[in-house]
């Protein structure tokens, strides 16, 4: 029996009008079902908010905030919102259905795509992203999730204004795992979010949609989070060799660690593709990769009928079906073969054929065919939601295998019931084969403890004993706490978060110091008074010529009056003296030839004229002989009659 019947809301009529025919996917904060607009006699997606998030009212208002802002995108590759209300303890907002597939599961599948499919996904999607720019709206949750490929091969940006909580990012589920890999720097670092965390995010997707790899990866969220602070992104080249440098530079402007050098918004990066497609040649936008070139292969034991079916009718989703990463949720119908997106006008459709066919070929299908079942194999019955005892009763009457059975915790999904499955629920799998089971143990939170004090090791030590992550270490100054011991967390002790949760650690520098100025005096005194002030002393090993006298100090790092940390270096630059510059011979020129040639080898000029010389122009001497040598910036005196 199909989940969706034993969900409350399938088949009731919400706010007199929205018929809930089936449910399509369930997220962490709310469920989308196909559902039926009894006054314009229309299919639409319903997002209907958990009826326990729907007491608390900042879910509330950002489910509403979702509705307004993309209400004002009137964009054709925006899903569009159509009303929002509430019925009873359900919000909901009734949104475009889209049937159809999400990018994810083009790259799931896929691996990666060919340069002329990559650009004419991002193409549409950053058109989507200018508008929402240009009308003062930032996405900030771009990834190949909220990419909505439809059955007519058109893109759409789902899930605009939606806000990320601090522990929603850094929770270490699969499903966020892929959100930190699409963070820009400045959003981990300050919280900040105008319209260049969006090109990053989009310069992260284009490298995974020619790679089909993420370009930073690793064992947790933290680790992830620290590559994009302090990795540039790998050119996608490095991963697939022959990608031409066109793509290599595109990715590397989108991606750039420092916002000021990214393009500004979603209409420049979108410049930047259209010039960057015009680079390519033909063979360059439709070269297959390495995945696909494998994929071509004509498995007689796979071969099986087929029959006609029409791309017309709608194709959700199995009612247990679970959500993309992220928290939000999709309302598209799973493909057999996700389209790739047809070529824009002004190139002939026939040139991404071999796009088409190659990922057609990974699913198994062709154009306006389905595969059914030749009798070898089987599919993975429904059983999400199920118990476990359920599950393996399910598959071993399906003629499958139990396999491996995992537990994992998770926030929605009851305790005792399965998670996922690997294969999903509806695919395709040889008959007797093994199916993995997921079952949930339950959310898993973890309350933050009281590290105030402590020394970092020992804290970072504490975090992980208990569940948790140590994230990024800021230094303070403190008169209260000892240098390098714990001043406070992020966020403060005793808050509750997701086990593996990364918790930011504020640590003391200790007590302030001001540098002493120690300019103009010899070394030995020098570094004691740094040392006397609690602070270190290194010698910088080049002298440089100044206007203090040989080995005195000439400059030092920090300056005078700088607040630093005790145990700090201060590096010390000694003098060589000032520099000797021959003086060049002026008697006999005039005053201003001989002030140019004195001045163009940086001395100053004095004028002595006297009562002799108060109409002359000419000089008759001067104070450092021509051929001498004076100190650099020294004064020379010309004497005029």
């Amino acid at each position: 029996m199909d989940t969706t019947l034993q969900d409350p809301l399938v088949g009731q009529v919400l706010d007199g009008r929205y018929r809930v025919d089936a449910r399509i996917a369930a997220g962490g904060m709310a469920t989308v079902y196909r559902a039926l607009d009894t006054r314009l006699d229309r299919v639409l997606a319903l997002k209907v908010m958990h009826p326990t998030l729907a007491v608390d009212g900042s879910f509330v208002e950002r489910f509403i905030r979702e509705a307004k802002s993309v209400a004002r995108l009137d964009h054709p590759n925006v899903v569009q919102v159509f009303d929002q209300g509430t019925d009873g303890s359900y919000v909901y907002l009734a949104m475009e259905y889209v049937a159809g597939c999400t990018l994810r599961d083009v790259l799931r599948e896929r691996g990666a795509v060919q340069p002329r499919a990559a650009l004419d996904i991002l193409e549409p999607v950053l058109a989507a992203l200018g508008a929402a720019h240009r009308a003062g709206f930032v996405h900030r949750d771009m990834k190949p999730e909220n990419v909505l490929i439809g059955d007519d091969g058109r893109v759409k940006v789902a899930d605009f204004g939606l806000v990320r909580s601090v522990d929603t990012v850094t929770s270490t589920t699969g499903a966020v795992l892929g959100t930190v890999s699409y963070l820009a720097p400045e959003q981990i670092e300050q919280g900040t979010t105008d319209p260049r965390v969006d090109v990053y995010a989009c310069g992260v997707v284009l490298h995974e949609m020619l790679t089909g790899e993420k370009p930073h990866s690793g064992d947790s969220p933290a680790q992830v989070l620290y590559k994009h602070l302090h990795e540039d992104v790998p050119p996608p080249s490095a991963l697939v060799p022959g990608l031409p440098y066109a793509l290599d530079e595109l990715v590397a402007s989108a991606t750039a660690r420092n916002p000021d050098v990214r393009p500004h918004d979603a209409v420049a990066l979108l410049g930047q593709v259209r010039e960057a497609r015009r680079a390519l040649t033909e063979e360059q936008l439709d070269a297959l990769p390495p995945q696909a070139l494998t994929a071509e292969h004509d498995n007689a034991e796979d071969r099986t009928s087929v029959i006609p079916r029409s791309l017309t009718v709608p194709r959700p989703l199995p009612a247990h079906e679970e959500l993309p990463a992220g928290g939000g949720v999709q309302h598209t119908s799973r493909l057999q073969a996700p389209p790739v997106p047809p070529v824009p006008s002004r190139r002939p459709r026939r040139l991404v054929l071999t796009v088409v066919a190659a990922v057609l070929a990974v699913f198994g299908v062709g154009a306006g065919i389905w595969y059914i079942n030749s009798g070898q194999f089987t599919k993975v019955p429904p059983l999400l939601s199920k118990t476990e005892a359920q599950a393996k009763d399910r598959l071993r009457a399906a003629g499958l295998d139990v396999g491996q059975v995992e537990r994992a915790y998770n926030d929605t999904v009851k305790r005792g019931t399965i998670i996922s499955t690997d294969p999903a629920p509806g695919a395709r799998i040889r008959d007797h084969d093994s199916v993995t089971l997921t079952v949930s143990l339950g959310p898993e939170t973890v309350n933050v403890p009281d590290l105030a004090g402590q020394p970092l090791a020992e804290a970072q030590a504490r975090l992980k004993a208990d569940g948790l992550e140590p994230g990024m270490v800021t230094r303070e100054f403190s008169e209260d706490i000892p240098r390098g011991s714990v001043i406070a967390t992020t966020p403060q002790a005793g808050t509750r978060r997701h086990a593996g949760s990364a918790i930011a650690l504020t640590v003391s520098k200790g007590s302030p110091i001001d540098v002493p100025d120690v300019t103009g005096k010899d070394l030995d005194e020098a570094r004691q008074k740094l040392t006397d002030a609690g602070l270190k002393v290194k010698v910088a090993p080049e002298r440089v010529h100044s206007d203090q006298d040989k080995g005195k100090v000439a400059a030092q790092s920090p300056d005078d009056g700088t607040r630093a940390a005790e145990g700090d270096t201060v590096t010390l630059t000694l003098s060589k003296g000032p520099e000797m510059i021959e003086v060049p011979d002026v008697v006999g020129s005039s005053v201003d030839d001989a002030t140019e040639r004195l001045e163009a080898r940086g001395f100053e000029v004095d004028e002595d004229r006297g009562l002799l010389g108060l109409f002359g122009d000419t000089v008759k001497k001067q104070s450092v002989e021509g051929g001498d040598k004076a100190p650099k910036g020294s004064t020379i005196t010309i004497t005029i009659r």
